[in-house]
């Protein structure tokens, strides 16, 4: 149930704090890490914070992209510390990973941006859903380890929290779980999500709706929207066709 969850970590400066990822990771049973064009790694001393996770670390897969961390994943995360022009749907960390436990085929991934500044909005728009971390409004500032180490509880809690042993039924905990997600059609990937919005913004130059100098926010409204409805594999096909059937009248047109 736990696989199934990546975390990935984007241009992340400290190897310390990558060390100390892994270690929450290793803690709450999770172990898909993946990093984004970090500045040091391998390194010592992120072995050493990681302090008997260093498997983690050894399997860790560093990528050149964030397309590339996110090849094939089905839901995507982003964590942000704020809301931006643009609002975008949000959630709790304890509410993401009742969605998760809700879901549990999807593939999940989870973005933690740089030490300074977190994810930037463009990195934002690949996701589904921000997840924020309520603190103290005099010092909100969370380590990137610390929120990793957060978030990883709150699945474990969501997911695997029933089968923890107690001493008796009167303070075995309750998981509040969300029903399973029964659907005909696989999510569709990250990828195709990105295809189908660049097949879009393509015909919508074509039909001259769209003016590729100034695209203002239509374009991020338009990938706020398929975000939100996350369409399934065969949805995403539909439209698709429908657009290459468009570009072909435009052809004929052209002739």
């Amino acid at each position: 149930m736990l696989d199934r969850i990546r975390i990935v970590m984007i241009e992340t400066s400290h190897p310390g704090n990558i060390g100390a990822a892994a270690r929450a990771m290793k803690t709450m049973g999770l172990s898909d890490l993946r990093l984004v064009s970090p500045k040091e790694f391998p390194c010592a001393e992120a072995t050493a914070r990681a302090s008997g996770a260093a498997e983690i670390l050894e399997n860790a897969q560093v990528c050149g992209s964030v397309d590339e961390a996110l090849a094939d994943a089905e839901l995507v995360i982003g964590t942000s510390a704020r809301q931006r022009r643009i609002p975008w749907p949000s959630v709790t960390a304890r509410q993401l990973a009742e969605k998760v436990a809700g879901e549990d085929s999807v593939k999940v991934a989870i973005l933690f941006g740089r030490e300074d500044r977190g994810l930037t909005n463009e990195e934002l728009q690949r996701c589904h859903l921000h997840v924020s971390i309520p603190a103290n409004s005099e010092y909100g500032v969370l380590n990137v380890a610390s929120a990793v180490q957060l978030i990883a509880y709150e699945l474990r809690m969501a997911i695997v929290g029933d089968e923890i042993e107690r001493p008796d039924a009167r303070s075995r905990r309750h998981t509040m779980v969300l029903p399973e997600l029964v659907w005909d059609e696989p999510p569709a990937s990250s990828d195709d999500v990105e295809r189908l919005l660049e097949h879009l913004q393509r015909v919508s130059i074509r039909a001259g709706f769209l003016n590729p100098d100034n695209p203002a926010q239509v374009v991020t409204r338009l990938r706020r929207l398929f975000m939100r409805a996350r369409p399934d594999k065969m949805e995403v096909s539909i439209l698709r066709g429908v657009l290459s059937g468009v570009e072909k009248t435009f052809d004929k047109a052209d002739d």
